[in-house]
């Protein structure tokens, strides 16, 4: 039997979480529900994919999302913010004054990969900075559970936002990556990567997780520690990183 989740075009995580793959980037949206709040991990590329999400999430658990954790500052994960007002935003500290100072390039790299430009300039105007900064761990209160945010970067980005949200009742840990981890495709390393740094990023990733923990890329299909650990492995290679003892 299908969950309230699955039943909307979601992917059942555990109890109270779900994620969704977006279309066109692929890019995972996350949502994780406690007594008295819910958490988006990433909000989508457009103010439009915001709203939707919004009413999506309203729709399964019949109230609204009260806080949202970035994962890191690429358009496809973080343009729509601002479709969910009044709500509380986490990210890595400095990723307000980046998202201020970078403006016009995140609008611009929207634009080249295929946002229509009303739409990227509109969701670039009125994006939402983080409220709060987070520099090593902070925990989140939703009520009868708690969300980890960890500042586990640089990596992808200089601003590298991980979520863990602890087990219970057996179930394993879920830690929501960001595109410090990719299934779908070889781990994009754009100009704003820091790739001597990103093995140590994972590094830190998994020792927040553990060994059990199902571990949710950016993109792609979920994976597990062994899959991270490869891909960690992957980069140093690729960045002639030398390998974790």
């Amino acid at each position: 039997m299908h969950s309230a989740w699955e039943e909307a075009g979601w992917e059942r995580l555990g109890e109270g979480v779900a994620r969704r793959r977006m279309p066109g980037w692929d890019e995972t949206i996350g949502v994780i529900a406690g007594s008295t709040g819910v958490m988006i991990v990433d909000t989508g590329a457009s103010l439009r994919d915001g709203a939707d999400l919004r009413r999506a999430i309203r729709g399964v658990l019949g109230r609204d999302v009260t806080h949202i954790a970035l994962t890191h500052p690429h358009f496809d994960h973080v343009l729509g913010t601002a479709a969910f007002a009044g709500v509380e935003v986490f990210g890595a500290t400095g990723l307000a004054d980046l998202l201020l100072r970078e403006r016009d390039e995140l609008r611009r790299d929207a634009e080249r990969h295929g946002i229509d430009a009303h739409a990227a300039a509109e969701a670039t105007d009125l994006l939402v900075r983080p409220h709060h900064h987070v520099h090593d761990e902070l925990a989140v209160d939703l009520g009868d559970r708690q969300v980890i945010l960890a500042n586990v970067g640089p990596g992808h980005t200089a601003h590298d936002l991980a979520a863990l949200v602890p087990g219970r009742h057996g179930a394993p840990a879920i830690v929501f990556c960001g595109d410090l981890v990719e299934e779908s495709g070889e781990p994009s390393a754009g100009h704003d990567a820091l790739p001597q740094q990103w093995p140590a990023a994972l590094d830190r990733l998994l020792a927040l997780g553990g060994e059990d923990a199902v571990y949710v890329p950016g993109h792609g299909a979920v994976v597990d520690a062994a899959f991270v650990r490869a891909q960690r492995d992957a980069l140093a290679v690729r960045f002639g990183v030398p390998p974790s003892s």
